[in-house]
């Protein structure tokens, strides 16, 4: 094909990830001439649910130019410091998942050493006492990182926000921008009978639309890059058995908490989003151990809110398309493949997306080291964020159940038994430079999940057994005077960002 640039793009779908697209492109290539093309069916619902973030989310918008609190305001957002997970180890367990640091380094070396080596001498506590944001947001506090090296400074923050909400805001700043919505349904899809690229998409109206560049933000379906190319799914549900969720709002009954709150259940586990005008939540469930009257039944029976609308069944497979860029056609978002969210990560992966197309942007050649290349990063992603989902699986105690024994016991993937073994033997956590989840993710699930190294680092003995319990301590009692001395999380709200809903 000829060396000519990209003159269009077309966007398939709408919703959150059509809608992130759009913003995105725009963005980056509004000095580039380029036509950027968005079409998307009212007759087609989006899965929007209610949405929790991590706070690579917080860049994202950022980079857009977007002004943080009258986008919470327009979204009914909240602030998020972590995840809190109930039951996941052992009945009764309950620990978070911080956005930060789980203590801070001493003399160079990770917190969690100089923590086993006293519980190793008969004097354990919750690690999870030397957090900030999880001890800010078990209290229902809230406040801004420091820009110092203070204890201030160890955390970030994400949202909760209304993804029926975000949609159209993003929408109103693509359009603002220069993106052209069409209203329409596809039809038909033209590939070049020589290429296999795709040529043209036919709305149910007539309409013939060609394009450059096009992009499939068309959900599960996979419009584009699986019903038109026949790109293929690998799926991972033997590793992640969950299969459907069932999801509801309720009303809110209390003050927002700072954090997503996911409890394991019988047959799954079920999620509790607080916006500022209602609960999102929902019950991710296997249909292998539940039916689904019955987590229906179990979705209602735990809510502590009424409901604000009947509850409504997704289905879903975990795993991702076998090629995310395949000839002319990138799969975004669901499209591209579905990992459940349980750590909140769906919107992420569209965020990453985004960005590595926008890095390896292609003229109409397409050139294959630039669409391998992006395969490769799409599917590393994909690879880690697996990994750590399968970690509060199978790095379980609970045998009370058919899918707690079978997640305890399964086979996992040879990159995550490295990882799990690595741990267990020195309490060191398996570098890499890109993919989600950095070491403190790491050492957060693996202490709160009750693995625990057998041995710590030989440096954390240069300093003797009392001044490691000083120095512990004393970062405990920080930690608890900072968190004491933090608004609540309501009050911030209502300062930064209160909603008019």
């Amino acid at each position: 094909m000829s060396k000519r640039p990209i003159e269009t793009i077309v966007i398939v779908g709408g919703g959150t990830s059509g809608w992130m697209t759009a913003a995105g492109v725009a963005r980056t290539l509004q000095h580039a001439n380029i036509a950027i093309r968005l079409v998307e069916s009212e007759e087609i619902g989006i899965v929007g649910v209610g949405e929790a973030t991590v706070p690579h989310i917080r860049y994202f918008n950022e980079r857009l130019g977007i002004d943080e609190a009258d986008f919470m305001r327009k979204t009914n957002a909240t602030f998020k410091l972590g995840i809190q997970l109930l039951n996941w180890a052992r009945r009764g367990d309950s620990y978070i998942h911080p956005f930060g640091e789980i203590g801070r380094r001493i003399n160079g070396v990770d917190f969690h050493h100089y923590w086993l080596r006293l519980a190793q001498n008969g004097e354990a506590f919750n690690p999870f006492e030397a957090s900030l944001p999880a001890v800010a947001a078990e209290a229902g506090k809230f406040d801004f990182p420091k820009q110092d090296a203070s204890i201030g400074s160890s955390y970030g923050y994400a949202y909760h926000f209304d993804a029926t909400l975000y949609a159209p805001y993003l929408r109103a700043y693509a359009e603002a921008r220069g993106v052209r919505r069409t209203e329409g349904k596809v039809v038909d899809v033209a590939l070049n009978g020589e290429t296999g690229f795709i040529e043209t998409i036919t709305l149910q109206n007539g309409e013939r639309i060609a394009g450059d560049l096009f992009i499939d933000c068309s959900g599960f379906r996979g419009l584009l890059i699986e019903q038109a190319l026949k790109t293929g799914y690998e799926d991972w549900s033997h590793w992640l058995p969950c299969d459907r969720a069932v999801a509801a709002p309720t009303e809110s009954v209390g003050p927002p908490h700072p954090y997503t709150r996911v409890t394991a259940r019988e047959a799954g586990w079920q999620w509790r989003i607080p916006l500022q005008h209602r609960v999102g939540n929902g019950y991710v469930y296997s249909s292998r151990f539940i039916s689904d009257d019955q987590a229906r039944e179990d979705l209602v029976r735990h809510l502590d809110g009424a409901l604000m609308a009947e509850p409504r069944q997704l289905r879903f497979v975990t795993g991702k398309r076998r090629l995310s860029w395949n000839k002319n056609c990138v799969a975004v978002g669901l499209a591209g493949g579905f990992l459940e969210p349980l750590e909140s990560t769906s919107l992420y992966l569209v965020q990453q997306a985004i960005t590595y197309l926008l890095e390896m942007f292609p003229d109409a050649s397409f050139d294959a080291a630039d669409v391998d290349e992006y395969n490769r990063m799409i599917d590393l992603e994909y690879e880690r964020v697996r990994d750590f989902l399968i970690l509060h699986y199978h790095g379980t105690e609970r045998d009370d159940s058919p899918l707690w024994n079978y997640t305890r016991t399964m086979a996992i993937p040879e990159s995550l038994a490295h990882k799990m073994a690595l741990f267990r033997d020195a309490g060191q956590v398996v570098q890499y430079r890109y993919g989600m989840f950095l070491e403190r993710s790491w050492h957060a699930i693996y202490l709160g999940q009750r693995i625990a190294p057998q041995r710590y680092s030989p440096l954390a003995d240069k300093l003797s057994l009392e001044e490691t319990r000083r120095a512990v301590h004393g970062i405990r009692a920080l930690v608890a005077r900072e968190a004491a001395a933090m608004p609540t999380h309501a009050e911030v709200l209502a300062r930064h960002c209160g909603s008019a809903a």
